[in-house]
């Protein structure tokens, strides 16, 4: 078989393209597009440094929490992978800008009747083309600019979703120190009942104290063990909750370091107004939302160039042999100008559906935005209602410790009965629980308004409490 090709056949389009286009061949990411994702990181390290390991064995504080979380939640693992997906599609557009190159080589073995005395011959043909759009009214631009918001609403997207792991591994944080406190305050709770049934069990058999008091004494201890069987379930359930927001099975949930309690300030006051202006400007999913309308008024231009014509820009060279036969070498360069005359109205139809979804995402961006606003204002109202109430049941916990011995001394001198005893045991451990729940509510809330405002990072975890401060 014959394999005299010309040398620029041999050489080809292939090393035609490395030589105008080394990048392109060359570089796994020549236009640079997935580098601009940066990668997977927690808050560790300034700047998109990759996630470290935690020490094992060692009890987790707030921010290994919020490492581990950003590290190995799927979430963010799915986020990441989507913007990475919409910056390769930011490629696949600047792609349309250059030219495209390819190359054909056939052989075949051949028997004609009308030629060659009926004899078997080999062909081969060797060939390249080159084409390259020099004009199209836009149209490129067009689903360039559309992928670029695409990309940008992706990043944005990322940020979003980053911020929801990050509230959630706090409030899981939160949530697995609040169930323990709970835990605490109800052995605490059936310590005392325990205490109280056996002093109503001794007075009742030296006749000091009625049948009635000794069973009010025992269905108050047994209440007592029911919740703190409740408390011991709902420890197990935010056990596994942690266990999930970290990227691990529910039976590996890690210990905890210690939370210090709640210490707000006397109050909370800032101008909503502001802070509702500066969260729009900062919230990533508004951000996203804006890039999506923009991308897709892109896509109304890119449906309207549709209506236009283009200009292209051909060549190819072949050369074509026979066996016997001297080669026959065909080039042609030349100029392609198409006109859309008329495409059954499809092309219509498409600058229509395109306006209305660019319509569709002018919507939900206002959507947003307004949602945006009531964010902060619920977060907001929320912060300062929790700060007020940690406060309150600092009070209400120290009235309710006093009354308690109050009435446990009485009771234990033989001057006062157990129904007064018994109601203030109960009132102390409900002052107990609203004090945990009013501390949990106040370190959620001002991990939530953060959240709302689109500034909840690396720097809340040392800084916020300090900027509740009055």
């Amino acid at each position: 078989m014959d394999t005299d090709f010309p040398v620029f056949l041999r050489r080809g389009a292939l090393l035609g393209a490395v030589v105008l286009f080394p990048p392109l061949v060359h570089a796994g990411d020549p236009f640079g597009t997935l580098a601009a994702v940066p990668p997977l990181s927690g808050v560790r390290e300034v700047g998109p440094a990759p996630c470290q390991p935690t020490e094992a064995g060692q009890p987790l504080n707030l921010i290994d929490v919020v490492d581990l979380a950003l590290c190995n939640n799927p979430r963010t693992r799915e986020a990441w992978a989507t913007a990475r997906a919409q910056a390769a599609q930011v490629g696949v557009a600047r792609s349309a800008f250059l030219p495209s190159a390819s190359a054909t080589l056939t052989a075949s073995r051949n028997r004609s009747e009308a030629t060659r005395n009926n004899d078997r011959f080999n062909q081969q043909t060797a060939g390249a083309n080159l084409s390259y759009v020099l004009y199209d009214f836009g149209a490129r631009a067009a689903n360039l600019e559309n992928a670029r918001q695409l990309f940008a609403a992706a990043a944005a997207s990322r940020d979003a979703a980053v911020q929801g792991v990050f509230l959630a591994a706090m409030q899981a944080f939160f949530l697995r120190h609040t169930a323990d406190a709970v835990l605490e305050a109800s052995r605490q709770s059936e310590k005392t009942s325990l205490e109280s049934f056996n002093a109503a069990e001794a007075r009742y058999r030296v006749g000091a104290a009625t049948p009635a008091d000794r069973l009010q004494a025992r269905t108050a201890h047994a209440q007592a063990v029911l919740n703190r069987i409740t408390a011991e379930g709902a420890v197990k359930t935010a056990q596994g909750q942690l266990a999930n927001t970290i990227g691990a099975d529910p039976t590996r949930s890690p210990a905890l370091a210690p939370m210090p309690p709640a210490t707000p300030g006397t109050g909370f006051e800032a101008d909503v107004g502001q802070l509702i202006e500066t969260a729009r400007r900062n919230r990533p999913d508004l951000a996203a939302a804006e890039a999506q309308f923009r991308a897709a008024r892109a896509g109304v231009d890119s449906a309207q160039a549709n209506h236009l014509p283009t200009l292209s820009l051909g060549v190819n060279a072949a050369r074509n042999h026979l066996s016997g036969q001297p080669s026959i070498d065909s080039s042609n360069i030349g100029l392609t100008l198409t006109i859309p005359i008329f495409s059954g109205f499809s092309t219509t139809y498409k600058v229509y559906a395109a306006e209305a979804q660019a319509d569709v995402q002018a919507a939900r961006r206002d959507q947003v935005r307004l949602q945006v606003g009531l964010d902060v204002w619920n977060a907001y109202a929320a912060l300062t209602t929790a700060t007020q109430s940690v406060k309150s049941a600092d009070d209400l916990l120290e009235s309710a410790t006093l009354s308690e011995r109050m009435a446990a001394g009485r009771y234990q001198a033989g001057v006062g009965n157990i129904l007064d005893l018994l109601a203030a045991q109960a009132a102390l451990a409900n002052a107990r629980l609203s004090r945990i729940q009013a501390g949990f509510n106040w370190y959620t809330a001002r991990a939530g308004l953060a959240q709302a405002m689109g500034a909840l990072d690396s720097t809340l975890l040392d800084e916020l409490s300090v900027k509740n401060r009055p």
